[in-house]
């Protein structure tokens, strides 16, 4: 075999290592990746149960139902569209309707989501930045601007 020869060899064998290894990584990570969503996202989309994504936006009104001492239920609101929330653990003490709140969970079906960590939003600098743009955008939160104190 030639110089040449060997030396396509090699980079070829180098390349097919790479491939190996780059889809052995992603095939690892799927499980634990999780999208971020709103609740219209999810409604527009056709995503498949199973599926794990966050979602953020505001706990509906008259939507929060006790089971039990640790079994909840509601909706998340975008005000546009909402998902239907299970959970069941503690839920945060400053969890409550029309606070914002950001949920990771699995799809269980079209708009209806089982939450395995719920996280309750404690002053308006915790909105994640999608949930903020979106909740702007239809006028349902404005931040901290016009507040008395608030940084320009």
């Amino acid at each position: 075999m030639s110089r040449k020869g060997r030396r396509l060899l090699l980079i070829g064998i180098a390349l097919a290592v790479v491939a190996s290894v780059a889809g052995l990584t992603l095939f690892a990570l799927r499980g634990s990746v999780s999208l971020f969503m709103t609740p219209t996202e999810i409604a527009e989309r056709t995503l498949a149960p199973g599926m794990r994504l966050r979602i953020g936006g505001l706990v509906k009104e008259g939507s929060v139902v006790k089971a039990d001492a640790k079994s909840i239920s509601f909706a998340v609101t975008d005000t546009n569209k909402d998902v239907a929330v299970s959970y069941t653990g503690i839920i945060p003490d400053l969890f409550r309707e029309g606070q914002g709140v950001v949920i990771e969970g699995v799809l269980e079906g079209p708009g209806r989501v089982r939450a395995d960590s719920v996280l309750a939003k404690h002053d308006e600098n915790y909105m994640p930045k999608e949930v903020a743009e979106s909740l702007k955008k239809q006028g349902v939160w404005q931040g901290e601007e016009g507040k008395p104190g608030a940084k320009p």
